[in-house]
């Protein structure tokens, strides 16, 4: 919970009184590797902050998995399009490795919205990254070749992307396993 406070502390100015609003909204949890957090067809009813560990967001397929997101340790997520408007999920979030979140209800964070004075900065602050990032994603796809989206996530977190199986990486950037492998070969 330190790393949230510091983060809305150093960025925001976040009073005591509205922290201890907030944070006594968080539940922390603990999922091990390969735990599905939400199936599609469920209501994403979590904005999360990875403490640590790693997801994927996927959508299952019946001859190979689209993986369309990874998100890393100390960074925000939630199926957002879900949680927004409390509708069912089109895809999936997974671990990938062991993983650590502190976690807000969609209700709560209503809550801390009309309770605090800082409440709407919070929530925008985490809506203004989930939003970069998909939008990065966006770029990423129309404007790079697949060795470059490899080499860009390569660079992102190069001490995690270790952990993520390799068909995941294919997927991620859209091409299959054997096409991976040369890519691989040829910027090694």
């Amino acid at each position: 919970m330190e790393l949230i406070h510091k983060y809305y502390k150093d960025n925001f100015n976040i009073s005591d009184r509205d922290w201890e609003v907030f944070a006594s909204k968080l539940e922390y949890n603990e999922f091990p590797k390969k735990q599905t957090i939400l199936q599609e067809g469920q209501v994403e009813n979590y904005l999360s902050f990875i403490e640590t560990g790693l997801v994927r967001f996927y959508i299952p397929k019946e001859e190979n998995e689209l993986t369309f997101a990874f998100v890393f340790n100390h960074n925000f997520f939630s199926a957002y399009d879900s949680f927004l408007t409390q509708s069912p999920s089109k895809y999936r979030v997974e671990t990938i490795t062991d993983s650590s979140f502190w976690r807000i209800s969609y209700n709560d964070l209503q809550a801390v919205y009309a309770e605090t004075e800082i409440g709407n900065l919070i929530g925008r602050k985490a809506s203004e990254e989930l939003f970069i990032k998909k939008s990065e994603r966006e770029l990423s796809l129309l404007n790079k070749s697949p060795e470059e989206r490899y080499l860009d996530l390569f660079s992102e977190k190069p001490e995690v992307i270790k952990e993520i199986p390799l068909k995941y990486i294919a997927s991620y950037i859209g091409v299959t396993p054997q096409a991976l492998s040369r890519i691989r070969k040829r910027i090694s």
